[in-house]
């Protein structure tokens, strides 16, 4: 199974599925904030099908994390305070460490070559917070997916789906760490080594890194 790592790029086969990738699509790019009303009939009319889809939509976010559902009055968005973001950034840190584990003994030059252009677009968008945050999210999907695990890889999908929003919002109000190029390096030459737990433990540091700082940023904007 091909893991695409941007849900944009996904093809909807049936009108839930587009409901769903367009709301995701929305909630992880900002144009809905938490603690918004999304409602289904609204939805339903800009993208052009019937309620009932987006409804259905609207149940898998709610299983995602994303929305909370409401008897009879549609859904919210969901935001997560301190200690569920950090409960994220653990389970990431868990999940990833696996997929590093299981992806080093597999990597290629060709699939190094790649990892470089990804960070390379890092640094293009050094400038623009939304754009960055996409980058770093396919960097970490991309090199997550070479373990070839599909069930984990959809695991590891949507805890970045839930911290996206949260991601893109502390970096449109406070400058991209200074070593986030050195770090995502350190990461690339980690796996060159070809040591498991080596370039395991490097991505779990980097992980876990960023919650103090963004936490700090969310207790300051709460």
């Amino acid at each position: 199974m091909k893991f695409a790592p941007a849900y944009t790029e996904r093809q909807p086969v049936t009108a839930e599925e587009e409901a769903y990738n367009f709301l995701l699509e929305a909630i992880c790019k900002g144009r809905y904030r938490t603690g918004e009303r999304l409602i289904a009939e609204d939805i339903a009319g800009e993208i052009g099908m019937s309620r009932m889809p987006v409804r259905e939509a609207f149940r898998r976010l709610d299983a995602d994390g994303l929305v909370t559902l409401r008897p009879n009055r549609g859904a919210i968005v969901r935001g997560l305070n301190i200690e569920e973001m950090r409960e994220v950034f653990e389970i990431r840190s868990a999940l990833e460490g696996l997929a590093i584990r299981v992806a080093v003994t597999k990597l290629t030059e060709r699939h190094f070559s790649h990892l470089e252009r990804l960070l390379d677009e890092m640094d293009d968008y050094r400038e623009d917070g939304a754009e960055w945050v996409s980058r770093h999210r396919a960097f970490h999907e991309y090199l997550c997916s070479l373990s070839d695990r599909p069930r984990l890889m959809r695991q590891i999908s949507a805890l970045y789906s839930v911290i996206e929003p949260h991601m893109r919002l502390w970096l449109q109000h406070a400058d991209k760490p200074r070593s986030a190029r050195d770090e995502h390096a350190s990461i690339i030459a980690a796996l060159r080594s070809g040591d498991p737990d080596k370039a395991a433990a490097v991505v779990c540091e980097h992980i876990e890194g960023t919650i103090p700082r963004l936490i700090q940023f969310l207790e300051a904007h709460q």
